[in-house]
């Protein structure tokens, strides 16, 4: 049989409120169209299906169309889990109308694998599928007298004891297979990943996932990876990049060929949809920025500028780069200008230095050199003045009261 593995659609997410939704339907377009070019007769969903355990009308509709187009109508097998950021009982709400097209939805852990027969081959598959298994969801408590190790070896445990009680159905003439959502240990983070775990408390050591399985399908990780040296241990990782720290990532599916018995050899196919995330680093200030907006540098990527400059930018100026490219979405001031000043002793006694030339040494120094503009300085010394007034009020309140006047 033909195997696909995919993970982490995050469906409804955004990137700094920019919706997504066009270019997560332009995954599953291509998704599809994989699908049926590879001759794919199981696909693995690991996890993380929606973005939130609420997500948006918009979300679930290209969830629930996603899922008809990959089953074929029952001509296809399909099994998803629920990921940390699924609710489970959204997740797998659809059971009893998806069960009659060949797809099977797993919303909590339990210890009954997922077994599917391919309509093209006869071959059945035994999946040891375990969606994402938090403490509330297993139903336990793990912590109550338990340090970080204790915790994380007694969580590994837990896992592996599911793993095995499943993979006790796994026979000889049977591809035996395992999907989860959860971090590995050795496996590498984004920054877009929400953590799962505490202190690294709630991390699977690779050990309770060898249950005898051909191939592991992991999600919850955004970067594509094997894990622990193992080629059939992987991470497919997200199929859009969700953050800047995933700039330049290439994103993929895994695709594999299994027979019971067989050795799998996962390969990975690149995904071409969605828009790149781009980091700017612009040493040459505003005239530099618009140089390369009016070349069309980047043009259907979203873009995270880092701008070096000496004056801070007021709000016309960063409304004005806003309007300039509907892609340009994170925009962060580098100030060159003086740092580092430091008052000397006579300074720093009280009195010696205006309030205002404190004002502005403070704000250079909070503002990596950046100078106060002289109407910010103005209602600094407004309020300054306010204030001194209220104490000055005040302690003549507390005059009359102790003189009993």
């Amino acid at each position: 049989m033909r195997v696909l593995h995919t993970a982490d659609w995050h469906l409804g997410r955004t990137l700094e409120g920019r919706s997504r939704l066009a270019e997560q339907e332009d995954f599953l377009d291509q998704l599809a169209g994989i699908v049926r070019e590879e001759g794919i007769d199981l696909v693995l969903i690991a996890g993380d299906v929606y973005d939130s355990v609420n997500p948006p009308a918009a979300a679930e509709s290209l969830y629930y169309d996603a899922l008809a187009r990959l089953s074929d109508n029952g001509r296809r097998a399909v099994a998803v889990i629920a990921g940390n950021h699924d609710h489970p009982d959204r997740v797998a709400a659809a059971t009893p109308l998806a069960a009659r097209h060949g797809v099977s939805m797993i919303g909590m852990p339990q210890d009954v694998p997922i077994s599917v027969t391919v309509p093209r081959t006869g071959e059945t598959a035994v999946i040891a599928a375990l969606p994402y298994p938090s403490e509330a969801r297993l139903n336990e408590l793990l912590h109550a007298t338990l340090d970080e190790e204790g915790l994380r070896s007694a969580y590994s445990d837990r896992v592996g004891r599911l793993m095995r009680a499943m993979s006790e159905s796994y026979r000889p003439d049977t591809v035996n297979l395992a999907m989860s959502h959860l971090y590995l240990l050795g496996g590498n983070e984004s920054e877009s990943e929400r953590p799962i775990q505490v202190g690294g408390a709630y991390t699977v050591h690779p050990s309770a996932l060898r249950v005898g399985q051909q191939y592991t399908a992991l999600g919850h990780l955004h970067r594509p990876q094997r894990v622990d040296g193992d080629e059939t241990v992987r991470y497919s990782g997200s199929p859009l990049a969700y953050s800047f720290s995933e700039a330049g990532q290439a994103k993929s599916v895994v695709v594999f060929e299994a027979a019971p018995g067989a050795v799998v050899q996962p390969k990975e196919l690149f995904l071409s949809c969605g828009r790149p995330l781009v980091q700017w680093k612009c040493g040459g200030g505003l005239a530099e920025v618009h140089r390369w907006l009016d070349e069309g540098r980047d043009a259907n990527a979203w873009i995270e500028l880092e701008l070096s400059l000496t004056e801070a930018l007021t709000m016309e100026q960063i409304a004005a780069l806003r309007a300039s490219r509907e892609g340009l979405v994170q925009i962060r001031p580098i100030y060159s200008g003086r740092t580092g000043e430091s008052d000397s002793r006579e300074d720093r006694a009280r009195g010696s230095v205006p309030p205002d030339e404190l004002f502005r040494r403070f704000y250079r120094r909070q503002n990596n050199g950046a100078e106060a503009d002289d109407a910010l300085v103005r209602l600094f010394l407004e309020l300054l003045g306010e204030e001194a007034e209220a104490d000055t009020a005040g302690e003549a309140g507390y005059g009359k009261e102790a003189s009993g006047t």
